[in-house]
């Protein structure tokens, strides 16, 4: 019996290592497939909407109005819009100081019915933000407190 030449020996280790990455990768992609969360709008979820339970995010803007507190001082109901349609949000837990109405806001949860669920809450702010430690600064101070922060 002769044994296996140096050159086809590299050649199928070569090919058992580029079959175990693929399989690597694959069962990678499946692991991650159940966890991505898809970003909807609320026109885009009452237009198709997922299945219940499924982790999704929803983007919009708070409608003015319509932030109310539960008298568990946690839970906050509040409606998310984008000018065509209206989804009724759940969160419980403390909303972030950017969470205002007429704000942008994105919600990571699930629709459980005909209200979304909310997990976690991501307020968003426009390009005129300046954290309130900075809001009395001149703007040579603000410049001077980056400058030291770097």
């Amino acid at each position: 019996m002769s044994a296996i030449k140096a050159k086809h020996q590299r050649l199928v280790l070569l090919v058992i290592a580029l079959l175990a990455l693929i399989g690597a990768g694959l069962l990678a992609a499946y692991a991650l497939k159940n966890q991505a969360a898809y970003f909807y709008v609320p026109n885009d979820l009452v237009a198709n909407p997922p299945e219940q339970g499924r982790a999704i995010r929803l983007g919009g803007m708070v409608e003015k109005g319509s932030i109310k507190k539960a008298a568990d001082g946690v839970t906050v109901h509040f409606i998310v819009g984008d000018g065509k349609a209206r989804i009724p949000v759940r969160f419980t837990g403390i909303t972030p100081d950017l969470f205002v109405e007429g704000s942008g806001v994105v919600a990571e949860g699930r629709m459980e019915g005909q209200t979304f669920v909310a997990d976690n809450l991501l307020a968003k702010h426009d390009e005129k933000y300046v954290p309130r430690e900075m809001k009395d600064m001149t703007a040579a101070q603000a410049k001077q407190v980056v400058a030291e922060t770097k």
